[in-house]
């Protein structure tokens, strides 16, 4: 398994040879907090070589549209406690399955009414991101988050993305307040 820091990336081409299926593990955990229930909420965004928004709304792939209209790409719906080991969430991507326009998918986590709640991921403690091939238990690569992020109320995990023809995984880490609305509003979708 190679561990991810903030901004490296990995050859999935070269590092799983062979696999055309992956499945994108996110974790959390909570911190003690006033009682409010924390929902965190892993998405996945399909964008072209552009970083364009593949077919529009239907280029979230997220608790209310489990699967992309190509079907190569899937979430494993909403874990409304992030309680327990392992992954809380994950998104299974079927490369082959994977429409021909689609060259990035961000992952992202957001949580869920967090202005609301007063909640950022500066409560949140453990978040990771892992790469497995499918039906593999042993990660190809993990990227635990490390940062404070005291006001930051969504974090993009990672980037699946093609580059020469091959699929490569970035680690992010990448912050912003506003939630899931921002997020999107940045790639006009909101």
């Amino acid at each position: 398994m190679i561990d991810l820091s903030k901004g490296s990336r990995i050859n999935l081409s070269k590092e799983a040879p062979g696999a055309t299926k992956f499945t994108l593990g996110m974790g959390w955990d909570t911190r003690i907090t006033d009682g409010a229930n924390f929902d965190l909420d892993a998405s996945a965004l399909l964008l072209d070589a552009n970083d364009k928004p593949v077919g529009g709304t239907s280029a979230l792939v997220f608790y209310s549209q489990l699967s992309s209209p190509c079907g190569g790409v899937v979430s494993s719906g909403d874990n409304l406690t992030g309680e327990g080991e392992g992954d809380d969430e994950t998104i299974t991507v079927d490369l082959e399955k994977l429409s021909a326009d689609i060259a990035k998918i961000v992952l992202v986590v957001t949580i869920h009414e967090a202005e609301t709640r007063g909640q950022n991921f500066g409560m949140v403690n453990n978040a990771f991101v892992r790469v497995l091939k499918d039906g593999s238990t042993d990660p190809v690569a993990r990227y635990d988050l490390t940062e404070d992020y005291s006001t930051e109320t969504a974090v993009i995990f990672g980037e699946l993305y093609q580059k020469d023809g091959e699929w490569r995984f970035a680690a992010k880490g990448d912050g912003f307040a506003g939630g899931l609305a921002a997020f999107l509003t940045g790639y006009g979708l909101q």
